[in-house]
């Protein structure tokens, strides 16, 4: 047994009417046939609610006492025990009198529903548990009685009861909610204005977020790409320091008050591949930004606000949010940092919000690599360090403190050297101490002016001088090769273990891993070539970026993978110490492309298998289908052709009729099976012509019955886009589908109207209907309904109209008709939007 139903009338004060709707869509389902009863509803001497409740049936309350007194509940084994189609439980947020089974009535609705009981109930939003405080700090009141958001949200239809606050507290003065002796005191303290507003918004508010989820899922269940509202793509720069989560909550905060808003954080690292930023920090924040549904980005660049600026307007962002920056007041003077030059060269399209955070103007909690591939800066730097830093120190030491002694000149030579030696590495050191050497011998060793030395213990002075500045600008040249090593390690470590969270993560697009290896060595295109045999030419099996080589000779790098495929970039020569990550992705893109071609191999064998079941059904409904007719027919010949009985004209004209009514039927089955049958080996190639609705749609009626259909075409309809005798088949198939099931006496309405740039035909019945979860199988060949009519054919009417829909470019669903029935909504492109060149616009044969 499956679960039922919960449909929830939700109301932003008592009063609204949430009630009487609710018993207003009972009598509605009892005039269907649906068994319905009361389980607990609450009039609260409201004459009006009151008398809805004849010709309902009522499960009686079960009686407690409680504290001396008798008082009333649901009786929920009873509704159990009755098991009704359709239970009526009102007041969902009520808390039950102690003794009761459960302590909340929304626990018995939650028992009704597990038993496949459908519900309908009501609630007021100032009910809802995460409101209670909201709601408080409005009205003054704590609602004591709430209900948990999850089981309100989970609920399968919510429908909002709305009135003004002016109709709510006229209907208040009137007398239709509370005694008159209980209304001034309402009126002026729960049912103020203000308050009623105030709720109302928030009604409002919490329905539209449904609404929101809603259009999100019928899109994705539609697969709808078009763009149907603004949608905000909101980047945030991130360093790697902790001020980044902030930034990302922000982000998501901004995206949620704009309808499919994107976050995408990016990180800017330097052009060699080296992160300055820790990576724990990194990973932390990648993953609190896909949680929040957001993309990670890693980007190479040195100038990191034209690389952040340039990303953004190449995903086309309208926000960037950054924090404010973690520079010291001093810091300043070397420049107007990131988020400053980002504000300012970001132009009037892009806006740009500095968000603070609790590490602003404190420094940066991680210190950069020193002496990691110096800038060309630095090493200009260290050239004047190293070579004016001597001569200043001659000028001062010989006429401002000429008398310090040779040890103390040397120590500040040997400061210099040092300074040399961190700002530009080795060489600006090595030359720093040979010219300061030759300054020390020149100026301050006897005899002066003069490059000998008289006193030998000056000598091992200076000897030991140039030692210690060669062995210190050597040990620090080399820290900074080894740091230079140690981040080009972590850097690859972290390639690889995105490249394993790939694999685990199932990731089949070898599009977004080339992607990835682009933007991370920062190439022009990526590519990965194939080929089927050593003398066979090469083809492009996936490719990104712009203008990617045919053949692996034309790349800037090229990695083989095998001997029959390779992996080739554009844009720039790599080091050969880059080519064991590129080796990675490259094996880790044969993978997913292969993987790929596998799940292709997959879908062709499900249409195979789609197909073999299409073939048996066919032969199943051929074997009975087809048989009921023809012996229809041949008995009608036979006892025409007997002689042994002389039929009156009367029973001959039955019997030629029933031979008539056989051959109609063949007919149609044989024409929805070729129909299928072309469908399904995509033969059909409808001609576009601009076409007038109302006068196909008189035309496709010739198979119903005379009186069985009513007609509603505006003739102010704008002109649609369609093959002309595919939609006349449409037409047909709907339309003679919802005759065989409507009952005698009720007509199938069919009727057009035009909404934007499309034009809407609907087919409406009142038979049965059609269940929820069966809606979309009925577009399937072969299905029909248990109850469907004897003589309703194979199902293939409906199957055929969905097939010639979507090949015109237009679309066909169902929609329960209010009241009862089953509605076919097809909605057709106008003549406006045809993409044809003339008015034919496919070429080919005509359908």
């Amino acid at each position: 047994m499956g679960r039922g139903k919960l449909r929830i009338y939700l109301g932003s004060a008592p009063g609204v009417g949430k009630t009487y709707a609710m018993l207003s869509e009972a009598h509605r389902r009892v005039e269907r046939g649906t068994d319905v009863v009361v389980g607990f509803v609450e009039h609260h001497s409201r004459p009006r609610t009151e008398v809805m409740l004849t010709g309902l049936e009522s499960v009686p309350r079960r009686e407690l006492e409680y504290r001396g007194g008798t008082f009333t509940e649901m009786d929920l084994d009873a509704v159990l025990v009755r098991a009704p189609s359709v239970a009526l439980v009102d007041e969902l947020a009520h808390t039950n009198v102690p003794g009761s089974r459960n302590a909340k009535r929304w626990q018995d609705v939650e028992e009704l529903l597990k038993a496949g009981i459908d519900v309908v109930s009501t609630v007021n939003i100032q009910h809802l548990e995460s409101l209670g405080d909201v709601v408080e700090s409005i009205t003054g009141v704590r609602q004591r009685e709430t209900v948990p958001d999850e089981v309100v949200r989970r609920a399968d239809e919510i429908e909002l009861v709305d009135m003004s606050p002016q109709a709510l507290r006229r209907r208040m003065a009137h007398g239709n909610i509370y005694q008159p002796d209980k209304m001034d005191a309402a009126l002026s303290n729960y049912f103020r204005p203000g308050n009623l507003t105030a709720l109302r918004e928030l009604a409002l508010l919490w329905v539209a977020d449904r609404v929101d989820e809603y259009l999100r899922q019928y899109r994705g269940e539609h697969d709808i790409r078009t763009t149907w509202q603004a949608r905000e793509r909101i980047v945030v720069g991130l360093t790697g320091g902790p001020e980044g989560r902030t930034l990302i909550r922000r982000a998501a905060r901004l995206a949620e008050k704009g309808a499919g808003g994107e976050v995408l954080a990016v990180y800017v690292a330097a052009s060699d591949g080296l992160v300055s930023a820790s990576p724990r920090e990194l990973a932390d924040q990648r993953t609190l930004v896909e949680d929040l549904g957001g993309t990670f980005h890693h980007v190479i660049g040195d100038d990191i606000p034209s690389a952040l600026l340039e990303f953004a307007r190449g995903v086309n962002a309208s926000q960037i949010v950054l924090g404010v920056s973690r520079r010291k007041t001093w810091q300043y003077v070397l420049g107007p940092g990131v988020s400053a030059t980002v504000a300012r060269d970001s132009g009037p399209d892009i806006d740009v919000h500095l968000v603070t955070h609790d590490a602003v103007a404190k420094g940066r909690g991680l210190p950069l690599p020193r002496g990691a591939r110096l800038g060309r800066s630095r090493v200009i730097w260290g050239w004047l360090a190293g070579l004016a830093g001597p001569a200043l120190l001659t000028l001062l030491l010989s006429t401002v403190v000429p008398d310090l002694g040779l040890a103390n000149d040397m120590l500040l030579f040997l400061t210099a050297t040092v300074a040399a030696a961190l700002l530009g590495g080795l060489l600006p050191a090595l030359a720093s101490a040979a010219f300061g050497s030759l300054l020390l011998n020149y100026y301050f060793t006897p005899p002066l002016h003069r490059f000998t030395v008289s006193d030998p213990k000056n000598i091992v002075a200076i000897v030991i001088f140039v030692g210690v500045a060669v062995s210190v600008a050597s040990v620090v040249d080399l820290a900074a090769r080894r740091t230079h090593q140690a981040a080009r390690l972590r850097a690859e470590s972290e390639m690889l273990s995105f490249l394993a969270g790939s694999i685990l993560r199932g990731d089949n697009s070898p599009t977004s891993l080339l992607e990835r290896l682009r933007e991370t060595f920062a190439m022009e295109s990526a590519a990965l070539l194939e080929r089927a045999g050593e003398v066979e030419p090469w083809t492009c099996a996936v490719s990104v970026g712009a203008h990617p080589v045919g053949r692996p000779e034309e790349a800037d790098v090229d990695i083989p993978v095998g001997e029959n495929l390779a992996l080739v970039l554009t844009g720039r020569a790599l080091p050969a110490s880059d080519r064991r990550v590129l080796g990675a992705f490259a094996a880790q893109a044969v993978v997913t492309l292969d993987r790929q071609r596998l799940v292709g191999q997959a879908e062709e064998a499900r249409k195979l298998a789609e197909s073999d079941r299409f073939r048996t059904a066919l032969l199943a409904a051929v074997s009975h289908d087809l048989r009921t007719p023809l012996a229809g027919i041949k008995a009608s010949v036979t006892s025409l052709r007997s002689d042994d009985v002389a039929w009156s004209a009367e029973d001959q004209e039955l019997l030629l009729e029933g031979i008539e009514e056989g051959a109609d039927r063949l007919a149609a089955l044989i024409g929805n099976l070729l129909d299928m049958s072309r469908l399904n080996t995509g033969t059909v190639v409808p001609v576009i012509r601009e076409t007038d609705l109302d006068e196909v749609v008189p035309m496709a009626l010739g198979g119903v019955p005379e009186g069985s259909v009513e007609l509603d075409i505006p003739e102010t309809l704008p002109m649609v886009a369609v093959d002309r005798g595919l939609l006349e088949r449409v037409v047909a198939n709907i339309v003679e589908n919802a005759v065989k099931y409507s009952p005698d006496g009720r007509p199938v309405l069919v009727s057009a109207s035009s909404l934007r740039d499309r034009v809407q035909l609907r087919v409406v019945d009142r038979g049965p209907g059609v269940p929820d979860q069966a809606k979309g199988s009925i577009f399937e060949p072969f299905q029909r309904l248990g109850d469907a009519p004897a003589g309703a054919g194979v199902g293939l009417g409906l199957a055929v109209a969905r097939g010639f829909t979507e090949a015109v470019g237009a679309t066909l669903t169902a929609e329960d008709t209010p009241g009862g029935g089953l509605t076919m909504v097809l909605e057709l492109p106008t003549a406006g939007r045809s993409s044809g060149d003339g008015p034919d616009s496919p070429a080919g044969a005509a359908s």
